[in-house]
């Protein structure tokens, strides 16, 4: 398993299984690399985003969405945009490009250990381990 460093970042895959990306910890940052788009969240995500599913006990649907659409209700995407969460907002860092949360972090808490995803071709969920 890799380090999840600049040098050494983690490489993913989308819950469907249809693009590759790589992830890295940078400070209190995460920095997600998607082809030649970069985006970022508030690396604490990692450690909100599994307390909330422990806290959700069962599966919660992903709900990917970009900044500019709504996000559904009770998603890991509306999570990790709703004046509730432990951040109060946007967990994204970069305006403009702060959705996604549900289809970048929820890989990556899988490839660490804490969570177990589905991986249909769409209507993916996830639940913490």
């Amino acid at each position: 398993m890799t380090e999840g460093t600049a040098a050494e970042p983690w490489q993913l895959t989308t819950a469907p299984g249809t693009s590759t990306y790589s992830m890295y910890r940078d400070g209190d940052e995460l920095v997600c690399q998607v082809g030649s788009t970069t985006l970022k969240y508030q690396a604490r995500a990692i450690d909100d985003l599994h307390a909330w599913l422990v806290g959700q006990g069962d599966w919660v649907p992903l709900g990917a969405s970009d900044e500019q659409k709504p996000a559904a209700e009770g998603s890991v995407e509306g999570w990790g945009r709703a004046d509730d969460n432990p951040v109060g907002g946007w967990y994204g860092l970069r305006k403009g490009y702060r959705g996604r949360f549900g289809m970048y972090l929820p890989p990556l808490l899988e490839h660490l250990g804490l969570a177990e995803l589905t991986h249909d071709k769409r209507n993916n969920s996830m639940r913490a381990l």
